[in-house]
């Protein structure tokens, strides 16, 4: 048989047995690419024609079919006529192209990305750049380059652009932590030239210089990157930069380590670039109302400043548990109250209460207006049964709570002209107002009533307006009879609409349409949704103008507008332009949650939940607006791409919900999409410990992937029977299943799936007592795991596996095994797999005459289980009882109560160290 190479780097093209084979016109091109981007599922002809042919006339099915034929003598050359293709495949209605991610360029450029990246966080920068060079090396040009006008590869094609730009800056990295830092400062002066944005290259070109020994010259690049981004874009330096400037005028000896990697920890609160103005009697009445009440509620209208002041008060509240910032702003489903504050202190929805029960800790609950009902019930119920607990809330109006202290949150009166002085300076560096001035900065800050926000915004126009030109379009002082919230919405309203009406007129359009976005949103996603072929200059704009906000972060810069600026600006859209652009978003939306998908169970894991995490307001809002619109196809789309990320992060509840609503409305769609999103709502399920609605959603799943011919969700769906019987008893049904499913998957050679039913079949092996059969699959389970970089199931594996060398009398080999995948799985942010592969160490260490060590672990399982709720006892009712049972009958009550609480002290990475191997020994 040919080998076949499918390279995307560049121009599409196909390489067969090493010559570059002929692949047609644009069209048929297209419709490679289309199967390509599906790849490893199936994808129906009228997807295909969607997205070739999008917008224009349909295409006659023999011209598809021709299309089809063609590839297939290309990809195949040597088929014998009438026999079955097995590359470019027939499934039911459509087709689906069988070749390995070996063999396609894109899918080992980020296998080589995920491992560079992964090299450099561990410090190992010499294997770093060995696996970064190799990926550089098949970059040809442009992804997609000769199809980078079909719309459906879009987000694809960003995809590989942004994962290229993260490879260059990894590479970097890894160069400066071998000390090779001359070599680079050319590649580093041409990237900041061409990348003015991103800061990780002005750090690193800094970093290089100091450690080149020009430490003037290291300044002067850092003074370089904050006059180009204030001057061109109206950004300020993040903190990184500035910590960076302050760490190379004192010489800091950390500045000369091997590597000094950008942290991507995100803090419990957030930081603010902007300094914090007076309010210092407000924050002194915080402090002491959260000193005598566990409810202090910041009231007040749009634009006080409650959220600043909120976040002050927190950091002046430091504690070894939080405080915790819960933003409300971007939530527009009330039920989803308890998952959002779940996420922001890592912990399951479903466990909450129980976990903060025994927690001592601030949470600053923000933006709660538009969800009162919602936040109110969660306050009652956790206050009421969590006695360490504080809530600082923010809010137009009061909870209601019985308890509840009101701090309603007054106008800047003294303080208001410091404030404008400060904001206005950032629009003009160096100015200091002189007396007439300062005259009609009183004058502006009393016509805005003391409106911090409006304030602000007034101070950002002085770039373009004199301070009479100011005060001149500004009504007087609030009427006496005039309520004062009334009035401070219209004061707000008017300063926002002073800014709005300085903007260009393409500013202008800009501001309205984005807001779409429900949240946090970058250049790129800008210029999709709102159709603006280049958004900088705009959003720079906007930015000087103070109408949108930046947050700061080790990727792309992000930007968001607040509240009251979104509501301003959305009630400017026409209805038919807010459906267009709400069409928009679905589609861009889409696009990235597939293309995330693909790389979910593989070796981009850690990057992509990081940013499905990131923008998860945006699937919710794109959710929301296809079931209001009835554009069911397209929420059961989303919902059906996003459900492993439900599943791993533990969101059971917000999956399911989502789920099915799209498949009630959706009953009309094919049976293939129907039938993955019938298995979403099966493992979900069955992590709510829901068998009997696991096994009937998976045996519908089965039924409508029949009938699609879908070979892969078939496979899938079997794979999932037989492990969801095997957990009710049924040994021999799911041993045919697992026998079954295995082999298809095999067949299919897709090797996330193969990995998962190799898994299955080890695990219903073991429980039919063939411990032999068992550790032989589970073996391959994590070999095949591992080279495709699934480390979910690898460590799922690796963890059953360990418990068939236990079973077997083998403790020193399930050691050996622990030893191997935690760092992994360190590393893929599933603290849960890692709980329960820490639970099973703890029996082998014990079972191997190493009690002590199992012991430190129990305590340190207890302690970090008990943050998130999560107990491997209570996962794992059948072995989780008797691992625990082998550590503590091998100790002393005494000895083992003491190891327990030493334990219990231990960081993550402590008691990681001591499953490796290299942790203290007892």
């Amino acid at each position: 048989m040919s080998t076949v190479e499918i390279r995307v780097l560049g121009s599409l093209s196909v390489l067969v047995d090493g010559a570059e084979a002929p692949l047609g016109g644009p069209k048929q091109r297209a419709v490679l690419a289309s199967l390509l981007l599906a790849r490893p599922r199936s994808v129906s002809t009228a997807r295909v024609v969607d997205d070739v042919w999008d917008g224009e006339a349909a295409p006659s099915p023999t011209t598809l079919h021709a299309y089809i034929a063609e590839l297939r003598r290309v990809l195949e050359p040597g088929r014998r006529v009438r026999t079955a293709a097995r590359v470019l495949t027939t499934e039911g209605n459509g087709y689906a192209l069988r070749v390995d991610a070996a063999q396609v360029d894109s899918a080992e450029f980020a296998r080589l990305a995920a491992d560079g990246a992964r090299l450099v966080r561990d410090g190992d920068c010499a294997a770093a750049l060995t696996a970064l060079d190799a990926a550089i090396a098949l970059w040809r040009g442009p992804a997609y380059g000769d199809l980078d006008g079909f719309a459906f590869l879009a987000a694809e094609i960003r995809r590989l652009e942004q994962l290229h730009d993260t490879v260059t800056l990894d590479r970097f990295e890894a160069m400066t932590g071998l000390g090779r830092h001359g070599e680079l400062l050319g590649d580093l002066d041409a990237y900041t030239a061409e990348h003015p944005l991103a800061e990780r290259g002005w750090r690193l070109y800094s970093l290089a210089l100091y450690r080149a020994g020009r430490q003037t010259d290291a300044l002067d690049v850092l003074r370089t990157a904050e006059d180009q981004l204030a001057d061109s874009f109206g950004l300020d330096a993040s903190p990184v930069l500035r910590d960076l400037r302050t760490a190379i005028l004192r010489h800091d000896p950390q500045l000369t380590l091997a590597s000094v990697t950008q942290s991507e920890t995100i803090p419990n609160l957030p930081h603010p670039v902007s300094s914090f103005i007076g309010r210092d009697s407000e924050l002194t009445l915080v402090a002491h109302a959260l000193s005598g009440s566990r409810l202090v509620t910041v009231t007040g209208p749009a634009g006080i400043g409650k959220t600043r002041l909120a976040i002050e008060a927190a950091h002046r509240l430091p504690g070894p548990d939080g405080p915790w910032f819960v933003d409300l702003a971007d939530l527009r489903q009330p039920e989803l109250v308890p998952t959002q504050i779940g996420q922001a202190l890592g912990v399951p929805a479903e466990a909450l209460t129980h976990v903060l029960a025994a927690r001592q800790t601030v949470i600053v609950v923000d933006n709660c207006e538009h969800l009162v009902d919602a936040v109110r019930d969660w306050c009652d119920q956790i206050l009421s049964r969590c006695p360490g607990v504080r809530v600082l809330a923010t809010s137009r109006e009061a909870l209601g709570i019985t308890g509840e202290v009101i701090a309603d949150l007054p106008p800047m009166t003294t303080e208001a002209a410091r404030l404008f002085t400060d904001r206005a300076a950032n629009a003009l560096p160096g100015w200091t107002p002189d007396a007439d001035e300062s005259r009609l900065i009183d004058q502006i800050c009393v016509q805005l009533d003391g409106l911090p926000l409006a304030i602000e915004l007034t101070a950002a126009q002085c770039r373009v307006l004199s301070l009479s030109q100011l005060a001149a379009g500004l009504p007087g002082p609030v009427a006496p009879a005039e309520p004062d919230r009334a009035a401070r919405h219209r004061d707000l309203n008017l300063a926002i609409a002073v800014s709005y009406d300085l903007l260009r007129p393409a500013e202008r359009a800009l501001f309205e349409r984005l807001s779409t976005f429900a949240g946090r949103f970058d250049l790129d996603a800008a210029a999709q949704v709102t159709g603006t072929s280049d958004a900088l200059p705009s959003v720079a704009e906007l930015v000087r103008k103070s109408l949108l906000r930046v947050e700061y972060g080790p990727g792309p810069r992000r930007y968001r507008m607040l509240t009251a600026l979104r509501a301003f600006a959305a009630a400017r859209l026409s209805t038919s332009d807010t459906a267009e652009l709400a069409a928009r978003h679905r589609v861009w939306v889409t696009g990235w949650v597939e293309a995330a998908e693909s790389g979910l169970r593989g070796f981009e894991a850690y990057a992509e939940i990081r940013r499905l995490e990131a923008d998860q307001a945006e699937a919710r809002a794109a959710l929301t607006s296809a079931l209001l619109d009835g554009d069911g196809h397209t929420a059961l789309r989303i919902a059906a791409a996003l459900h492993w990320f439900w599943y791993r992060r533990g969101h059971i509840t917000e999956g399911l919900t989502w789920l099915q609503s799209a498949l009630d409305l959706a009953r009309d769609a094919p049976d293939s999409l129907r039938a993955r999103a019938l298995l979403a709502v099966a493992g979900l399920s069955y992590l709510r410990g829901d068998a009997a609605t696991a096994i009937a959603a998976a045996e519908q799943a089965h039924e409508a992937a029949q009938r699609a011919h879908d070979r892969l969700t078939t496979t899938y769906a079997v794979m999932h029977l037989g492990h969801f019987r095997s957990l009710l008893g049924d040994l021999d049904t799911a041993y045919a299943h697992a026998v079954l499913a295995e082999r298809h998957a095999r067949a299919l050679r897709v090797p996330w799936l193969h990995t998962e039913s190799l898994m299955v079949l080890g695990s219903v092996h073991r429980l039919r007592g063939d411990t032999a059969r068992a550790r032989t699959d589970l073996a391959a389970a994590i070999r095949t795991g591992q080279r495709c970089g699934h480390q979910w199931a690898t460590g799922s594996a690796a963890w059953t596996a360990m418990k068939s060398a236990i079973d077997a009398g083998e403790p020193e080999a399930a050691l050996a095994m622990a030893a191997d995948i935690v760092a992994p799985l360190e590393a893929d942010l599933d603290l849960t797999a890692w709980l329960v592969l820490a639970h099973t160490t703890a029996a082998a260490f014990a079972h191997s005459g190493r009690p002590e060590s199992g012991a430190l672990l129990l305590g340190a399982i207890q302690a970090l289980g008990g943050h998130v709720g999560f107990s491997p006892e209570l996962m794992d009712p059948v072995d989780g009882p008797r691992e625990a049972a082998a550590v503590r009958s091998s100790l002393s009550p005494d000895v083992l109560a003491d190891l327990v609480a030493q334990g219990a002290q231990l960081s993550r990475a402590q008691a990681s160290e001591i499953i490796a191997g290299v942790g203290a020994a007892v």
